[in-house]
C-alpha cells in the first residue's frame, strides 16, 4: 500500500512539474515577509473587498500608481484566502505575480498553465483530465494548445465549490494589448464556473476598460500603512533619532506628506529606495536634536 501510494505521489509530482515549472510561491513568501504586520487592513476591511469576496463570479480591480503597493495588496489578499479556507478543499486559489523581465510567464498559454497547476496540485489523484493531457503530449514531447489547456481548466474549476484567481500587475503581463485582451477573455469566462478574480494594474486606459462594470478600488498607501512601517524600523536610526519621539513624529509626518501615496521599501535591492532628508528648523527642533 506505501509503494502505490508512493508511485502515486511520484506520478503526480511529474505531472504537475510538467504542465510549468513556474512556481509563485517563493515571491508570495518574500512579499509577505516584507510587509508589516497589520498593511493592508483597510482593503480587507473595505466594502467592496467584502463583497467581492462574499459573492460569487465577482471581480475586483484595483489600479494603482508605480510604488503603491499593488503586489504587497496582493500577496495580503493571498493570504488572507488562503488562512481563511485552509480547511476547506473546496475553494481552489491561484495567483499570478507578473514581471515584464520575465518573458517567459508572459504568454497565455504559460500563464494559464500557471493557473492550472496551482488548481491541480491540491487535488490527489491528479484529475483525468490533466493526466490524460499529459499522456496526450509527453512521450510526444508536444505541449499542449490553448484550446486544451482551456479544456482542462474548465473542468478543474468546476471541481470546486468556489474559485479565486489573483494576477498582480497586468500592465506587466502584456506583450501587446491584444494578447493581454485574449488571456483576460479567458481568465473571464472562468466565472461561468463560479470564478472570483482580483487583479491589479497601473491605470492604464486600454486595462481599465477591460474591467468596466466590475468593482473597483484603487490601492494607494494609506498614511496608517506607511506609519506601521515607520514606526516598526524608527529603531534602526541613530540614537538622536530614536531617543527622541518628537522628533520621531516630526519625521513621520514629514515622510508620510513626501511618498504621496507611495509605499516606503528598503528591503528589496532591486527596487528603488526611498531616502527622505527631514531639515528641522534650529527654533523648532525638539530639545537633543543638536545631537
Amino acid at each position: 500500500m506505501k509503494l502505490v501510494r508512493y508511485q502515486d505521489n511520484q506520478e503526480r509530482r511529474v505531472i504537475i512539474d510538467w504542465l510549468t515549472p513556474i512556481d509563485y510561491s517563493t515571491q508570495q513568501n518574500d512579499f509577505i515577509s516584507r510587509q508589516q504586520e497589520g498593511t493592508g487592513q483597510w482593503l480587507l476591511n473595505s466594502k467592496q473587498f467584502q463583497d467581492w469576496l462574499n459573492k460569487d463570479k465577482q471581480t475586483l480591480f484595483c489600479p494603482g500608481i508605480p510604488g503603491a503597493g499593488k503586489t504587497i495588496i496582493t500577496s495580503i489578499v493571498v493570504k488572507h484566502l488562503k488562512e481563511k479556507f485552509q480547511n476547506d478543499a473546496s475553494i481552489g486559489i491561484a495567483y499570478l505575480y507578473c514581471d515584464f523581465k520575465r518573458r517567459e510567464e508572459r504568454k497565455p498559454a504559460d500563464l494559464l498553465l500557471s493557473l492550472l497547476k496551482q488548481l491541480v496540485q491540491h487535488q490527489s489523484p491528479v484529475p483525468e483530465s490533466v493526466k490524460s493531457l499529459y499522456e496526450r503530449h509527453n512521450d510526444k514531447g508536444s505541449r499542449p494548445s490553448l484550446e486544451e489547456i482551456l479544456k482542462s481548466l474548465h473542468s478543474i474549476a468546476t471541481d470546486y465549490s468556489r474559485v479565486f484567481i489573483l494576477i498582480d500587475a497586468l500592465d506587466e503581463c502584456q506583450t501587446s494589448h491584444a494578447v493581454l485582451k485574449e488571456f483576460l477573455s479567458e481568465v473571464f469566462n472562468l466565472q461561468k464556473t463560479g470564478t472570483n478574480i482580483f487583479a491589479t494594474s497601473r491605470p492604464i486606459l486600454e486595462i481599465v476598460k477591460e474591467f468596466e462594470g466590475s468593482i473597483s478600488l484603487q490601492i494607494r498607501a494609506r498614511d496608517e500603512d506607511v506609519q506601521r512601517y515607520l514606526d516598526a524600523h524608527m529603531s534602526e536610526l541613530p540614537l538622536c533619532v530614536s531617543r527622541n519621539r518628537p522628533l520621531q513624529e516630526i519625521i513621520s509626518a514629514e515622510i508620510i506628506k513626501a511618498v504621496d501615496g507611495m509605499y516606503v521599501t528598503t528591503h528589496n535591492p532591486n527596487e528603488s529606495t526611498w531616502l527622505i532628508f527631514v531639515q528641522v528648523p534650529p527654533r523648532t527642533a525638539p530639545s537633543g536634536f543638536a545631537d
